[in-house]
């Protein structure tokens, strides 16, 4: 176990975290969904008759924690879930202006939001003019990026996950998606079961086809307390196959690089130009603030986490008080952490960075535990950087995990 001195309690009366002076994003949990992927373990509900009182317990929460980010420039506003496309283009609109009104944010900040596909085709009278009235809504409020939950272009698939799209809106969305927005990212998801390489192959040919600049690509995993993991045990689904997912990768992988992406990290490919500014701001370690229920918060020190009860969140938030737990994280936190999102990406971990912030013993011990997996050939060192081979790329979280320091101060 790694040591943490940690300071937790709930209902916080002012800002609970620290206030450090750089550029950060902004992060708003929508926590509804039209009906449950059999594999998501996000804090979500399928009942939407909370929504007004949602939307405004996030106003209140923007208003209530603008002290914490009173020296840190918003780059990014993130709509994430849940599935934010379920609210109307007015309380999305009230959230951004929120966050104006409170926050110092830059000239043309990315503002994403994730989407699922049915919700982005209009109704069934006039599904592409409708469509095209939401995108330019969209664009009128200052959404500049969408994420899509594509997850398949395959009808099997998205019935094992229990999507609400089906594979037709999947590509009616991005026909009409991609006539209004330049900077879109799909996600898609491998090793399902009962999914050949072949499949695998047509389902990433099928998003090249789009030109979308980015692709968001995630191994199935089975989650505990899941649907997934349920019909797993009881036999109705076959488990997944991490041979079949690691082989599929690896498909991806080349696939998109010979189209020109860069992988840029674990699970994303982006074009020159078009990697996500907010999940880089993570692994890079910038503060970002969680707005919602189960949203996460960090500032460099401290990482904060809001109840993960819509009722609750409301409830505390009507209170004027913030339902958010705080740990401060040691030292040997704050490098484990480094090391873990360092190496999923191209950038890897700057040994001159790891011995300025946490110190020379940090850096000797961490190129002692690298030495092993140097001589693997899944790790190497470059202008005094250590990344993850091509080899070691699948590997990169559990290389991480023996590069972590225990028990130091």
């Amino acid at each position: 176990m790694m040591d943490k001195q940690s300071k937790k309690g709930l209902s916080y009366r002012s800002s609970p975290l620290g206030k450090l002076e750089r550029a950060g994003g902004i992060y708003i949990h929508i926590p509804f969904c039209k009906q449950a992927c059999y594999y998501c373990d996000f804090h979500f509900s399928t009942s939407m008759k909370k929504k007004d009182e949602l939307v405004s317990a996030l106003v209140k929460e923007l208003q209530l924690r603008k002290d914490e980010f009173k020296n840190i420039e918003v780059q990014t506003i993130y709509f994430g879930g849940g599935t934010p496309s379920l609210l109307t283009n007015d309380e999305l609109r009230l959230l951004i202006e929120e966050v104006y009104k409170n926050y110092k944010v830059i000239n043309n900040p990315e503002i994403t939001l994730e989407a699922n596909p049915d919700d982005l085709i209009g109704t069934q009278l006039s599904p592409r003019a409708q469509s095209r009235g939401l995108y330019e809504n969209y664009r009128s409020i200052g959404i500049n990026r969408l994420s899509i939950g594509i997850q398949s272009f395959f009808e099997s698939d998205l019935k094992l996950m229990n999507r609400a799209h089906n594979a037709q809106e999947a590509k009616e969305c991005l026909s009409v998606a991609t006539q209004y927005f330049d900077n879109i990212s799909i996600d898609l998801i491998y090793g399902i079961q009962g999914a050949s390489h072949t499949q695998w192959l047509q389902n990433i040919d099928i998003a090249l086809s789009y030109n979308v600049p980015h692709i968001s690509s995630y191994a199935l995993t089975v989650e505990p307390k899941t649907a997934l993991a349920s019909f797993i045990k009881k036999g109705i689904i076959d488990d997944v196959n991490d041979e079949q997912a690691h082989e599929q990768f690896h498909l991806l992988k080349a696939k998109l690089e010979d189209s020109g992406f860069v992988h840029y990290e674990l699970s994303n490919f982006g074009k020159e130009g078009y990697f996500s500014k907010n999940n880089s701001a993570y692994w890079q370690g910038k503060p970002y603030m969680g707005i919602g229920p189960s949203a996460h918060s960090f500032n460099g020190k401290q990482r904060g986490w809001n109840v993960r009860n819509n009722t609750k969140y409301i409830k505390t938030i009507e209170q004027n008080e913030l339902p958010i737990e705080i740990e401060t994280l040691t030292t040997t936190d704050r490098y484990n952490e480094y090391i873990m999102t360092g190496l999923r990406t191209i950038w890897g971990v700057s040994l001159d960075k790891v011995e300025k912030d946490f110190g020379k013993t940090y850096k000797e011990y961490l190129k002692e535990q690298a030495e092993t997996f140097i001589n693997q050939h899944l790790l190497y060192i470059d202008d005094k950087h250590i990344r993850v081979t091509k080899k070691g790329q699948f590997l990169s979280d559990g290389i991480a995990s023996q590069l972590f320091k225990l028990n130091l101060a």
